[in-house]
């Protein structure tokens, strides 16, 4: 199965900065550049290098997700399924969603922070026993 996903002028779109942090065994911390559209439901995500190389990109619809690196596409059941492989943690998505867009979507164990996203900077974190976890974006204008 193939997931893919249009990126037209209508597909909402974001570009930046991402940083996530997971306070698992051992301690995992991931930051990179990024470009984002499209919602929950369909979309596309790239990570890149500070000089600009693709790192990985993924790709999704309501059948499919699919990790590219740099070796033989990864086929997933879900956008979900793919990023609980690539950081081994459940994370918000479709509160992701919400939240680049200023709804303040309230996610259980989730307090996301949006009073600094009108000058392009939104952090979200996760409370409670299970690897409590912090994700910072910085969106370009």
């Amino acid at each position: 199965m193939r997931a893919t996903a249009s990126n037209d002028a209508n597909t909402p779109h974001w570009q930046g900065r991402l940083a996530l942090k997971i306070q698992s065994t051992p301690a995992q911390a991931f930051s990179a550049d990024f470009d984002l559209h499209g919602s929950a439901q369909a979309g596309g995500l790239a990570f890149f290098t500070p000089l600009g190389s693709t790192i990985a990109r993924l790709q999704w619809n309501a059948d499919a997700a699919v990790l590219q690196t740099n070796g033989e596409p990864q086929h997933f059941e879900s956008l979900v399924a793919l990023t609980r492989y690539t950081t081994g943690t459940d994370l918000p998505i479709a509160s992701l969603f919400s939240w680049l867009q200023g709804t303040d979507l309230p996610t259980p164990g989730w307090e996301a922070d949006l009073s600094s996203l009108p000058s392009g900077r939104l952090s979200a974190r996760r409370l409670g026993p299970d690897a409590p976890a912090e994700l910072k974006i910085i969106l370009e204008r």
